[in-house]
């Protein structure tokens, strides 16, 4: 049988951390000396870790190892007491200099791991008889193993599990590797079976070791149609294009793809969205496409409205402008919504840009290009449009159905014809996004609760393609009858969810999307159970600004953060809570969660997690129904 490597081999050069000679080679000795049964994880992800080094065997057991290409000899190493009971790993270079190197100390790492591997990752191995699985090896490929015993010897004798059982601590030096003595680098390989161990512990690992989806995905070129290629090649003669669809259409694909094949030309393109979160998503869309990450850092500025506000006070010589412009509203804090965007913002960029009409300080773009426009007021595209170049495009794109702001209905023909826009809408029609089983659900849910809304459904998209990506979805609906067990109920739900992952995603691939309220209560929850989420659900508001800014989806964690930030987003395997649905933009919020679920061909899932009574009957109605 074949071995799995993860990532293949033809993919270990494309690692954000590149791998040193030592990790080759121990790579290399392990691919060779190993039975094929033994699953090879380089730098997983593992919730963050990221070890150097996990070999897993279904039958057997799992080795978890630090691989150190330090050499000892280039400095002294030793130990020392810190005066509170602790030893310290210290170094002190040729000039008598002393300093420690704790926070390195490759001891406490491979602990951490065993720990962790043993008490999170695997839920479904007995802790008692657990240990006796793992193995928690360090590896130097260019220090003797003698040098390595001596410097690490004092703290192998303080713990208890290193001194009483050395088989399940290895530690192997130069001469090891070089000779390929498989025996002492990993003792326990030679073991072929287990009482312990089992096919359900592996799996439940193999969830945390996989790299996630989104990762793989970006290596990937961004996949469009004829139709989304033709709008990332051209422009209207007047340079002005509005295009709507429906959810999972591909407009936030197409004008990325705009923006980057515009940087490739050499163009200085900004793109604004409503939401911060939402511009580390189309950042990444961009890179997939014609420009390289260095060229789109350089030419496509990805701000929200209100950060290129600022963007353009600060780099003007306008601070105090804006300063006293927030001074002046009733709370002095920068929310995302109010008085100060609604008017004061457009109100001094027109101004700016009127008194510096005849001076070249004010930044001007060859292109503006606007996603989830629905989101945005006619006047902060007035304001945008000051940003433009003489001859240059903009574009706007739009989904009146996720109407999450209320801020749709500003939009009337007569505003559009304002705007600069001629002609009928250019309109994507079939969804690429969702899987086929989703689409008469997320119709029948706007139709019964989006009746005063301009709705616009999503259809199936239909031919080979449909065909070749229909792979399979799960969906469940799980009303919960009584409010105080929400919160049990979500972490029940994430616990099933992580057992029963599609075979090439992670479970890092999992979103939790929630209100602020229940999402930090969730968040303190999983982070008593070791579990780390990027999330944004901070009560400081700018902490919470500060994580949306970082919120990223290919990051090696669980993502927990509300529907209003992960507007345009995706995910495989998604978690929807609902506690209200009184108001209609918080009906059109949920149609906005549902709508983010990604097929694939290896599988997707969807769970709502329902405290809304008015919301049962239409939950009976999804594939899979339980109460809580």
């Amino acid at each position: 049988m074949a071995r799995l490597i993860e990532p293949s081999r033809d993919k270990l050069d494309q690692l954000l951390t590149p791998l040193t000679d030592g990790e080759r080679m121990v790579i290399d000795l392990f691919d060779q000396k190993l039975p094929a049964e033994w699953e090879i994880y380089v730098q997983p992800h593992l919730n963050g870790l990221r070890p150097d080094i996990v070999l897993l065997h279904p039958d057997v057991g799992i080795g978890v190892f630090e691989i150190k290409d330090w050499n000892l000899a280039a400095m002294e190493y030793y130990a020392k007491d810190d005066g509170a009971g602790h030893c310290v790993l210290m170094g002190r270079d040729k000039n008598g200099r002393a300093f420690s190197r704790q926070a390195d100390n490759p001891i406490n790492k491979i602990l951490l791991y065993e720990d962790e591997l043993l008490h999170l990752y695997c839920p479904r191995l007995d802790h008692r008889a657990g240990a006796a699985v793992i193995t928690a090896g360090l590896i130097f490929p260019c220090s003797p193993r003698k040098e390595v015993a001596r410097v690490f010897r004092r703290f192998r004798l303080a713990h208890d599990g290193m001194r009483e059982h050395p088989r399940y601590y290895p530690i192997a030096g130069a001469e090891d590797v070089s000779s390929g003595a498989l025996e002492v680098l990993f003792p326990e390989s030679g073991r072929r079976s287990s009482r312990v161990m089992s096919d359900a512990v592996a799996e439940d690992l193999r969830g945390w070791l996989k790299e996630p989806f989104f990762s793989q995905e970006q290596r990937r070129p961004l996949e469009l149609d004829a139709r989304q290629l033709e709008l990332t090649t051209t422009r209207t003669v007047k340079g002005y294009r509005r295009i709507k669809g429906p959810a999972g259409s591909g407009k936030s694909a197409v004008l990325a793809a705009r923006a980057s094949r515009l940087a490739a030309e050499g163009k200085h393109s900004l793109v604004v969205s409503f939401n911060i979160t939402l511009l580390n998503y189309l950042r990444d869309l961009a890179v997939r496409h014609d420009a390289t990450r260095r060229v789109i850092r350089r030419q496509i500025d990805f701000l929200n409205f209100h950060g290129w506000c600022k963007r353009v006070c600060l780099d003007t010589g306008h601070a105090e402008d804006y300063d006293r412009l927030w001074a002046s509203s009733s709370d002095g804090q920068e929310l995302e919504s109010g008085w100060v965007l609604r008017e004061g913002l457009p109100s001094l960029m027109r101004r700016l840009y009127s008194e510096n009409a005849s001076r070249d300080t004010m930044p001007q773009y060859d292109a503006v290009l606007v996603d989830e426009g629905q989101d945005f007021r006619p006047s902060w595209w007035q304001t945008l449009r000051l940003a433009l170049k003489q001859g240059g495009e903009m574009v706007l794109v739009a989904d009146k159905t996720q109407n999450i702001y209320g801020t749709a209905g500003a939009w009337t023909e007569e505003a559009m014809a304002n705007a600069g826009f001629r002609g009928p809408w250019i309109e994507l029609k079939s969804s690429h996004r969702l899987p086929p089983a989703v689409v008469p659900l997320v119709g029948r849910f706007a139709k019964e609760f989006l009746q005063d809304e301009e709705i616009d459904i999503p259809q199936v998209e239909q031919g080979q393609k449909q065909l070749e990506f229909e792979g399979p979805v799960e969906l469940r609906w799980l009303h919960v009858r009584a409010r105080p067990n929400a919160l049990d109920a979500c972490d029940s739900e994430l616990r099933r969810m992580m057992q029963g992952l599609a075979t090439d995603t992670a479970v890092p691939d999992i979103t939790f999307l929630s209100g602020a309220d229940l999402g930090r209560r969730f968040v303190e929850m999983q982070s008593d159970k070791g579990i780390h989420l990027l999330h944004t659900f901070d009560a400081d508001q700018r902490t919470a600004q500060r994580q949306k800014r970082a919120f990223f989806q290919g990051a090696a964690l669980v993502k927990a953060t509300t529907p209003q930030s992960f507007k345009g987003w995706e995910a495989r395997h998604l978690i929807v809570f609902v506690a209200s649905v009184e108001r209609p933009e918080a009906k059109a919020l949920l149609y906005t969660a549902l709508t983010r679920l990604r097929r694939h061909k290896h599988g997707s899932c969807l769970t709502v997690v329902s405290c809304c009574d008015e919301l049962q009957t239409y939950g009976q109605s999804w594939p899979a129904y339980e109460e809580f």
